[in-house]
């Protein structure tokens, strides 16, 4: 029966056709899926009682598939007689497509360690400190090894076109003039890769941290692989590169401990007792949930010319507790000042008397001339005696 022939051509000879060749890689992929699948339950059952393993098993599950379907495709491919038509343009893209499965499977290998360091140490705890160092170097880390991985990906695409293999052979022939200006074109990628690598060996910043970049204050939100993103407290983001971070000063207020010393500042008059204050700190701070109770602490730190300056230095466990504590105290100690100090809070004195009043107000007083006492007395006795003064007449 002549409709029979080609099945039985294919049969006899199933990669010396396309039909054949798609039936064959057709039945490669499913049993490498079904191989998959079994592997992957095998690999949930195992890893379950290892929170890491499990988070990178998930990260994989699926990049794996499709990485062992692509290269059970190839080898069908590479399987295949020369002489059938576009068998080398299939064998291209097949390379191509499964050197881009390797490489995100490294990079989703590579994710999913970094997801599963991070996991096991959250940053909600009350000193957070290690697990902030945890973070920035796993984050940054991750991020210039998938970086590396995606580059190599890449090189490894471009060499599998002659044309592409010839011009790299160009340039090492002229490696000098090539390497100068390659490393003039990519010294900012260079220059925020190496910083990255600085800041997670380093670390002069991690994730979490409470700065101060000019004059700005905020926490690290993120840490890429070319800048850095700091939240500040008005929810707006600060963007500034890695290269600035390692080549300028800033204020980092959480650098070895999330404890932190705030200051508020009142202005009370001279006559202003202190001893009321401070109890009244001391109460304040005592009922406030934020204070860690290490810090409380009022002094005069200046003198003007119209009041006097109070500097009050109170403890947190972190900066956004001290804030609200700072917040609360000078509330509180301006309440009781207007209650029961009102006359203590700061005065404007003014002189409003003219030059002519002042200059006389400077002038010594003249000397009058004494009566003697008998003069005095006597007259001081006829004003008051009006019998006395009509005898006299």
């Amino acid at each position: 029966m002549n409709w029979l022939e080609p099945i039985s051509n294919i049969a006899a000879s199933p990669l010396h056709s396309w039909t054949g060749l798609i039936v064959v890689a057709m039945i490669a992929v499913a049993c490498v899926r079904a191989g998959h699948w079994v592997g992957a339950r095998i690999m949930r059952r195992v890893t379950r009682p290892y929170p890491i393993l499990a988070v990178v098993t998930g990260a994989i599950e699926w990049p794996s598939l499709y990485a062992l379907a692509m290269l059970a495709i190839e080898l069908v491919l590479h399987e295949a007689p020369d002489e059938l038509a576009l068998i080398r343009v299939a064998r291209d893209v097949g390379g191509l497509t499964l050197i881009g499965m390797l490489t995100l499977l490294a990079v989703r290998s590579v994710a999913g360690v970094g997801n599963a360091i991070v996991a096991a140490n959250p940053l909600d705890t009350a000193d957070n400190l290690h697990a902030r160092r945890i973070h920035t170097q796993t984050r940054v880390l991750a991020r210039s090894v998938m970086t590396l991985i995606v580059m190599l990906g890449i090189a490894s695409m471009l060499m599998m076109f002659p044309n592409v293999r010839q011009v790299g052979t160009s340039l090492l022939a002229s490696a000098g003039v090539a390497g100068l200006v390659a490393g003039i074109a990519a010294r900012p990628v260079l220059g925020n890769m190496i910083a990255g690598l600085q800041i997670a060996l380093s670390q002069p910043i991690r994730l979490d941290d409470v700065v101060v970049i000019q004059g700005e204050w905020g926490r690290i939100e993120e840490i890429t692989g070319t800048y850095v993103a700091v939240r500040l407290w008005d929810q707006r983001r600060l963007i500034v590169p890695l290269q600035w971070l390692i080549e300028n000063p800033f204020t980092n207020w959480t650098r070895s401990s999330s404890q932190i010393i705030g200051t508020v500042f009142l202005f009370v008059d001279y006559k202003m007792p202190l001893p009321p204050l401070r109890e009244e700190l001391s109460r304040i701070v005592s009922n406030a949930p934020e204070w860690d109770g290490r810090v409380q602490v009022l002094q005069v730190t200046d003198a003007t010319d119209r009041a006097m300056q109070l500097r009050v230095l109170v403890s947190s466990s972190d900066s956004g507790l001290n804030w609200d504590l700072r917040c609360r105290v000078r509330e509180g100690l301006i309440a009781f000042i207007q209650r029961y100090y009102p006359e203590c809070l700061p005065k404007m004195r003014a002189d409003l008397s003219t030059e002519r009043e002042r200059a006389l107000q400077a002038e010594p007083q003249p000397m009058h001339e004494a009566t003697p006492p008998e003069a005095s007395k006597t007259a001081a006795h006829t004003e008051a005696d009006p019998v006395a003064m009509r005898r006299d007449d």
